[in-house]
């Protein structure tokens, strides 16, 4: 169906003959006016059916709409504009309530919605960015933003492409999303002792974190660079490429030496992690991490599994005991006043060794079925990130004369 055009557009960087370039504000209408924000204790004495829109998607659900109809939503202000977390851009349709938050444009008539939907999320907003403490696009510059324009016919056929491609990644994001669930299902099952396996039915051991672990409390005499940070998704990573700075100390030799396969505690609460996050070190040989991180590694691995111990800890069953030591700190925000004495006197319910083998191998096959599908997904996404750059300026060209498949 796509064919490569003739024309060389990279070298001679023009548009194909037919296309021409105008901007925003001529190929749609803003009705801003139109949208209304809702306070969010108004919003509790409003739930409904209908969808409420702020700049990045679905936020609430409230009795009442004031759009019934095929629209594109573009973020107006926040962070996403610069740093794209999540679409800025996003097609949305039926009745629907939106926010002061996204600007709200009706394509006409001679303008393909999802051709221009994609479009505008194909673009770098940094320099139509009129914030100063906080990033935003107000309409004058959005209405002035150059849009590239297809004929009509073309940008309906680039638009059904795009169409089939969302269509397989929100499909394979559905069965990630289902895998996930049923995984927390099987950790909320499993390490808990609820859901056991036939061949085990000993006890399960109440113990104390001090009876299993270790504290480390090594100092950096390696001379270790390797800065480590605590990310909630991703465990103990390299501080540098989680900031894409290094906000470390010069001096390194006070820092806690971390080896792998240990732990870290991070005492301040994050999305997700209301009492803090607990992660094993997996990606490096050894790294050093802040001394407000409490550090600590098992002391027999012939008797206690790191991974059993990797997924308890990721489940949260932790957070009721923390709830009972924990207060935040005067000093720093979202800093829980967790000690080291206390920490260590948590107590957790456990199996035996040969059961926590068990339970830790189901949930890490979980695990490899979710990244295996996690990749396919990342692939179609930068397969389809490739394809757009290539349709939307006519480097590749849609064949609209193709016949039909017999």
């Amino acid at each position: 169906m796509i064919a490569e055009a003739e024309d060389k557009l990279l070298e001679t960087k023009c548009i194909p003959v037919g296309w021409e370039v105008t901007t925003l504000g001529k190929v749609c209408t803003f009705l801003d006016g139109k949208r209304k924000p809702i306070k969010e204790s108004d919003r509790a004495m409003r739930r409904g059916i209908y969808p409420y829109y702020g700049a990045s998607g679905i936020i609430d659900y409230v009795d009442n709409f004031i759009f019934d109809e095929e629209l594109i939503l573009l973020g107006e202000d926040g962070a996403n504009i610069l740093n794209r977390s999540t679409p800025l851009a996003f097609k949305v349709s039926g009745k629907i309530w939106v926010n002061n938050h996204a600007h709200v444009l009706r394509p006409n008539q001679d303008m393909d919605i999802g051709f221009l939907t994609e479009y505008l999320e194909s673009l770098k907003y940094d320099k139509y960015n009129t914030g100063t403490a906080q990033p935003k696009l107000n309409k004058e510059v959005c209405s002035s933003i150059e849009v590239i324009k297809p004929p009509f016919e073309e940008q309906r056929a680039i638009g059904t492409i795009f169409s089939t491609w969302d269509n397989g990644i929100e499909k394979l994001q559905q069965l990630i999303a289902a895998k996930q669930k049923r995984k927390k299902a099987l950790m909320q099952q499993l390490l808990t002792g609820k859901k056991r396996f036939k061949e085990f039915t000993d006890e399960w051991q109440e113990v104390t974190l001090g009876d299993v672990f270790n504290r480390v409390t090594r100092k950096n005499t390696d001379a270790n660079t390797n800065v480590l940070t605590i990310s909630a998704q991703k465990g103990l990573i390299n501080q540098e490429h989680y900031f894409n700075k290094q906000v470390a100390s010069e001096t390194l030799d006070n820092y806690f030496l971390l080896r792998k396969g240990e732990f870290a505690y991070n005492k301040s609460y994050s999305n997700g992690y209301p009492m803090g996050a607990i992660k094993r070190l997996k990606y490096y040989e050894a790294g050093v991490v802040t001394t407000l991180y409490i550090c600590f590694g098992l002391k027999n691995e012939s008797k206690h599994s790191p991974e059993f111990m990797e997924h308890y800890f990721n489940a949260g069953f932790l957070n009721r005991e923390l709830k009972k030591i924990a207060h935040e700190g005067g000093r720093a925000h979202g800093l829980l006043n967790v000690t080291p004495v206390d920490f260590f006197n948590l107590k957790l319910s456990i199996p035996d060794f040969r059961e926590q083998q068990k339970i830790a191998s189901v949930l890490q096959a979980a695990d490899k079925e979710i990244e295996v599908l996690q990749q396919k997904l990342n692939a179609l996404k930068q397969q389809k990130k490739g394809l757009v750059q290539k349709l939307l300026t006519g480097q590749v060209r849609v064949n609209l004369k193709a016949e039909p498949v017999s």
